[in-house]
């Protein structure tokens, strides 16, 4: 069996290759040259990433913070145990009631991941009558159009893929640690056991087989929506999520476009 093709070698033999592509169709050329670079993505023989767009939205009333997602993403993955690596992660925000004649419509915000949430939530420590509002909020590489990270790689290891992934090549990432500063949502980090950057890649091995993410999967509310907004399915949830939802982004501010959508989102979600 031959070696899977990296996109270093891709990337190394495209001066070869441009006479081909030049008397090629642009949207032929740039098509094969993609699904090319995503034998090393594990995605099988054959699958057009031209032909998808996948989309993860999520309904915070609906999460219960059971960290079986945090569980599942860790165990599919094979994402380091220590506490500190995630490639996906539930967050606990906590809102205290105003102090009386504060004037406030709301008190002090408290956030806690213990362990990433994947063990789920001890009670909180603020009494609950002084407690407003609490709710969960999953959290993922965001999917960003404008991705921070992908502007920064000096060698074009992470990459934009057409079905709107962001990925990593394992074979190609050199360690330098300048995406995982240039993230704004703290989704990516070094894996201590591969030396190379690491986040959520949709579950990549499994969508592209006609799967669901692992932590969608499991979610037992589901709280996790994901689809393909090029094939739509009856009845399909992504588009009864933005038919049904006022929906918002994290940090839209910033100009990143995120394509990760949140449902029943509290100002106070950063």
């Amino acid at each position: 069996m031959n070696p899977p093709i990296t996109r270093r070698q891709l990337l190394g033999g495209l001066g070869g290759m441009c006479g081909w592509l030049m008397a090629q169709p642009v949207a032929q050329a740039a098509k094969q040259v993609v699904q090319k670079v995503l034998v090393s993505t594990l995605a099988p023989k054959g699958y057009d990433p031209f032909r998808h767009k996948w989309l993860m939205c999520f309904d915070i009333d609906r999460c219960i913070g059971c960290g079986l997602c945090v569980d599942a993403c860790k165990t599919e993955n094979h994402v380091p145990e220590a506490t500190t690596y995630f490639r996906n992660w539930i967050e606990r925000y906590i809102i205290r009631k105003p102090k009386a004649g504060s004037g406030e419509a709301r008190g002090e915000v408290l956030v806690d991941s213990p362990n990433g949430g994947r063990d789920g939530f001890p009670p909180s420590l603020v009494p609950r009558e002084e407690i407003l509002k609490s709710f969960f909020v999953p959290k993922l590489c965001n999917l960003c159009e404008h991705s921070p990270c992908v502007q920064v790689c000096p060698v074009g290891a992470t990459f934009d893929a057409p079905d709107g992934a962001v990925l990593v090549d394992p074979n190609y990432c050199i360690g330098c640690g300048f995406c995982i500063q240039a993230c704004p949502y703290g989704c990516r980090f070094l894996s201590p056991e591969t030396k190379v950057a690491e986040k959520c890649t949709l579950c990549y091995h499994r969508i592209t087989r006609g799967l669901q993410p692992a932590c969608v999967e499991v979610c037992p509310t589901q709280a996790r929506i994901f689809g393909d907004l090029q094939n739509p399915i009856e009845n399909d949830p992504i588009q009864e999520f933005f038919r049904k939802n006022k929906v918002n982004v994290l940090k839209p501010d910033l100009g990143t476009g995120p394509r990760v959508s949140y449902a029943n989102m509290d100002k106070e979600v950063r």
